[in-house]
C-alpha cells in the first residue's frame, strides 16, 4: 500500500506542478481584487478572489517545500572532517550556492516565473498571518446564505484572533442561528490528523524525518503529522524520528509518551540501541556554537539578533543579556498595561458620561401610550421601585396563551439557545424552547401549525411597540434575540432546594455584586438596551421574577407570572433581576432583547422578516390590525402630556414638585415600611 501512496503523491505533485506553471495568478492581485470587490458588494466575486488568493498561496508554499526538499538531495551538510578549516567553509558555502542555484532553477521550472514574481510584501504577508481573507469571506458567505461556509470562515478567523470583539459576536449569533451545527465551527486552516487511537495511541512526528532538511531545522516545532511509520510497524524509524525530535523539544510530553510506548513495543534494551540521527545532532551541534558567537556579539558590541528558533537552550544566552532582556520585556509590559488601563479609563469616563446623559433622559421620559386597548399598565417605575421598569397585563389572551403553549410542546426543543444543554441554569429545572424562525419554518414545512407560528411572530412585534412606546424612546428598537422557553421542574430534585431557576444577573453587564457593580465586558451582551418577558401561563409553583439592588440579594419587587403579564425594563446595572426555583410544573414565557444599536439587529430576525412576506400576503402580516389605541398615556406623566399614538413625541422633563396623577395605574400603594413591591 505504500508505494501506491507515495505513486500518488508523486502524481499530485507533478499535476500541482503543471497547473502552477500553467494557471497560477498572484495571490496579491488576487487578494486586492478580493477588497475591491468587497467594497462593491459583490460577493460572489469576494468569494472566488479570495478563495483563489489561499488556495494559490498554499500552492505555492509546497511547491517551495517540494523544491526544497528535492534539492536537499544534491548536497551533504553532514560530512565534517576532523580538520575542518578555511578551505572546508569554501567547500561548504559551495555547496550551499548550489543548493540556492538548484531550488531557483526548480521553482522557475514548476512555477513558470522565477520565484520573485509570486514576491508579497511583508504587510500582504502579515494579512494572510492573520488570516485576514477569512473576515471577508465570512460576511461574503453569509450574504448569499451559505451559513455553514460563512461560520466556518468566520470561526478560522477567530482562531487566528481571539481578541477580535467583532468576530467573537458574530459567532454568538451563529451559535444561536437555525441551521447552524456545531461542525461547521471548524478551523480550515489546522492541520489535517487522525484520532490518536487511530495510530499508535498518540499524535507524532514521525513524518518529519522524510521531509527536507531545511524545512525541518527552521520549523521543527511546527510538524505535526501522523505516526506514517506506525501503519508499517517500522518502529525502528519511529524510534529513531521520536529521539531526534526531542533534541530540540526534550521536555515535549506527547513525544515522550509515544517513545515509550515504541521501547514498550520494541523492547527496552533494543530501543535504547537506536540513536537520533547523526546529521540532525551534527546540525544543532553547529547551529548552538553559531549562536553562541552571535549572542556574544549582541551582548559586548551591540550588534542585534533575533534568535529564529523556539528550541535554543537558555544555557546559550549570556546572563547578563538575560537579565537585560528580561528587564526591557518587563518594561514594555508595564508601559503596555499602563496604556491599556488608561485607555480603559478614558472609555469607562466616557462610558459612563454618556450611560449618566442618557439615563437621564430615559427617566423622566417613561411613561408613554400602550397602543392597545386591551393593554393596561398595573406597575411602573415608582411601584416597583425601581427605574425604566413596568409590568403590563392583557398583552395576549387566555386563548393565544393556550395556542403558544401548544406550539411550545409541538416545537420546542431541550436546550434550544443553550447550545444544547438542558439544565443551562440549575441541575434542578430543563429547559425547552424554540426561536421565531424555527417555528415559522417548522410551519412552513407543515411541522407545527403555521397559524400558531404567525401568532408567535405577532406577539414579540407587539411586545417591541409596547416598550419601545411605553418607554418613549426617540430610536426604534431592534430584536437583539427572541425565544419562547419553558423551564420544567425535575420532580426527584426539588427535595430540600435552595438554588434559583436563574441567578440574579443584568442583562448587558456583568454583575459583580460584591462590588456593587456592573461591568459592561464580555461575556456580557453589551449592545442590549431593553428587555421584556411576556408570560404564557401560571399553573406551577415558584419561579417568580424578582428585581434587586446591585448586591443581588435585596429584593426590591417581585412579580408572579400570569398569562397575557409582561414585565419590561432596561437592560442596564440599573435593573439586576432573577427567577426564583420553579419546584413543580412548567414556567413558559416569550423572552425577548432589544437593542437600539441597528447594527446589532438579529440576523434570524430578518430572516423570519423575509419568512413572513413570502408566506403571507401584506394584509395578513399587518399585528393586530385596528386594535391600537389613541388614548393618553396609561401612566403617571405631567399634567400636560396629551400625547397619544404608536410613539409620542419628547416632552419636558417633570419638575421635582410636579406632582403627577396616578389615574388608571392599578398596582398596590406604596408601604414606606416596605422594602420590596409584590404582585
Amino acid at each position: 500500500m505504500a508505494p501506491s501512496v507515495l505513486l500518488l503523491g508523486g502524481l499530485l505533485l507533478a499535476v500541482g506542478a503543471q497547473l502552477l506553471a500553467a494557471l497560477l495568478e498572484p495571490y496579491d492581485l488576487l487578494y486586492d481584487n478580493g477588497v475591491q470587490a468587497y467594497y462593491r458588494e459583490d460577493w460572489p466575486s469576494v468569494i472566488l478572489s479570495m478563495e483563489k488568493a489561499l488556495r494559490n498561496r498554499e500552492l505555492l508554499r509546497r511547491n517551495r517545500i517540494t523544491c526544497r526538499s528535492q534539492c536537499a538531495n544534491t548536497t551533504d551538510y553532514s560530512a565534517q572532517s576532523p580538520g575542518w578549516g578555511p578551505v572546508q567553509d569554501l567547500s561548504f558555502f559551495q555547496r550551499v550556492l548550489e543548493r540556492a542555484h538548484c531550488v531557483r532553477g526548480c521553482e522557475r521550472r514548476s512555477m513558470g516565473a522565477p520565484a520573485t514574481y509570486y514576491a508579497a510584501s511583508e504587510e500582504l504577508e502579515l494579512e494572510f498571518r492573520k488570516r485576514s481573507p477569512y473576515n471577508y469571506l465570512q460576511v461574503a458567505y453569509f450574504k448569499i446564505h451559505k451559513l455553514d461556509k460563512a461560520v466556518a470562515a468566520a470561526h478560522t478567523f477567530f482562531v487566528g484572533n481571539p481578541d477580535h470583539l467583532e468576530m467573537r459576536q458574530n459567532l454568538e449569533y451563529y451559535k444561536v442561528m437555525a441551521g447552524v451545527s456545531d461542525s461547521d465551527f471548524r478551523d480550515l486552516e489546522a492541520k489535517p490528523h487522525m484520532n490518536r487511537k487511530t495510530c499508535c495511541f498518540h499524535v507524532t512526528y514521525c513524518f518529519i524525518c522524510l521531509i527536507s532538511e531545511d524545512a525541518f531545522y527552521r520549523h521543527a516545532s511546527v510538524w505535526t503529522v501522523e505516526v506514517a511509520l506506525c501503519f508499517t510497524e517500522n518502529y525502528t524509524k519511529a524510534i529513531q524520528c521520536a529521539k531526534t525530535y526531542l533534541l530540540f523539544h526534550p521536555n515535549e510530553q506527547i513525544m515522550n509518551q509515544n517513545l515509550a510506548y515504541y521501547a514498550a513495543v520494541m523492547g527496552e534494551g533494543d530501543a535504547a540501541l537506536i540513536q537520533p540521527r547523526e546529521d540532525v545532532q551534527s546540525y544543532i551541534t553547529r547551529s548552538l556554537l553559531e549562536k553562541e558567537l552571535l549572542y556574544f556579539a549582541y551582548d559586548v558590541f551591540g550588534i542585534p539578533f533575533v534568535d529564529p528558533d523556539t528550541w535554543t537552550p537558555e544555557s546559550v544566552i549570556p546572563k547578563r543579556l538575560k537579565e537585560k532582556q528580561k528587564a526591557e520585556r518587563e518594561t514594555a509590559a508595564r508601559i503596555s498595561e499602563e496604556i491599556g488601563n488608561l485607555m480603559k479609563e478614558i472609555e469607562n469616563l466616557v462610558e459612563e458620561k454618556t450611560k449618566e446623559t442618557f439615563d437621564l433622559s430615559k427617566s423622566v421620559r417613561e411613561g408613554g401610550p400602550v397602543l392597545f386597548d386591551e393593554v393596561s399598565v398595573v406597575m411602573n417605575s415608582k411601584t416597583l421601585n425601581g427605574s425604566q421598569r413596568v409590568v403590563t397585563d392583557g398583552v395576549i389572551s387566555e386563548d393565544e396563551c393556550r395556542e403558544l403553549l401548544r406550539l411550545t410542546n409541538a416545537a420546542a426543543s431541550a436546550g434550544d439557545g443553550y447550545r444544547g444543554t438542558t439544565s443551562p441554569h440549575t441541575p434542578n429545572e430543563k429547559f425547552h424552547g424554540v426561536t421565531v424562525y424555527k417555528a415559522l419554518k417548522l410551519g412552513q414545512e407543515g411541522k407545527v401549525p403555521l397559524r400558531s407560528a404567525h401568532l408567535f411572530y405577532n406577539v414579540t412585534e407587539k411586545v417591541r411597540r409596547v416598550v419601545e412606546s411605553y418607554f418613549r424612546l426617540d430610536s426604534p428598537l431592534y430584536f437583539s434575540y427572541s425565544h419562547l422557553v419553558c423551564r420544567t421542574a425535575i420532580e426527584e430534585k426539588q427535595d430540600d432546594r435552595k438554588d434559583l431557576s436563574h441567578p440574579v444577573h443584568a442583562d448587558n453587564c456583568v454583575l459583580k455584586a460584591e462590588a456593587l457593580v456592573c461591568v459592561k465586558e464580555h461575556p456580557a451582551y453589551t449592545f442590549r438596551d431593553y428587555s421584556a418577558i411576556l408570560y404564557l401561563n401560571g399553573d406551577f409553583e415558584g419561579g417568580h421574577f424578582y428585581f434587586t439592588e446591585l448586591d443581588a440579594k435585596t429584593i426590591t419587587a417581585e412579580i408572579k407570572p400570569e398569562c397575557g403579564r409582561m414585565v419590561g425594563f432596561s437592560s442596564g446595572a440599573e435593573n439586576p433581576h432573577g427567577v426564583k426555583a420553579v419546584t413543580k410544573g412548567q414556567r413558559c414565557a416569550v423572552a425577548l432583547w432589544f437593542t437600539l444599536d441597528p447594527r446589532h439587529n438579529e440576523r434570524e430576525r430578518v430572516q423570519a422578516d423575509d419568512l413572513i412576506k413570502m408566506l403571507f400576503s401584506p394584509e395578513e402580516t399587518n399585528v393586530f390590525p385596528g386594535n391600537e389605541s389613541d388614548r393618553k398615556s396609561e401612566t403617571p406623566s405631567s399634567e400636560g402630556d396629551k400625547t397619544g399614538g404608536v410613539v409620542a413625541p419628547p416632552e419636558l422633563p417633570t419638575g421635582p414638585d410636579s406632582a403627577p396623577p396616578k389615574k388608571r395605574v392599578l398596582g398596590p400603594p406604596i408601604d414606606s415600611q416596605k422594602a420590596k413591591t409584590e404582585l
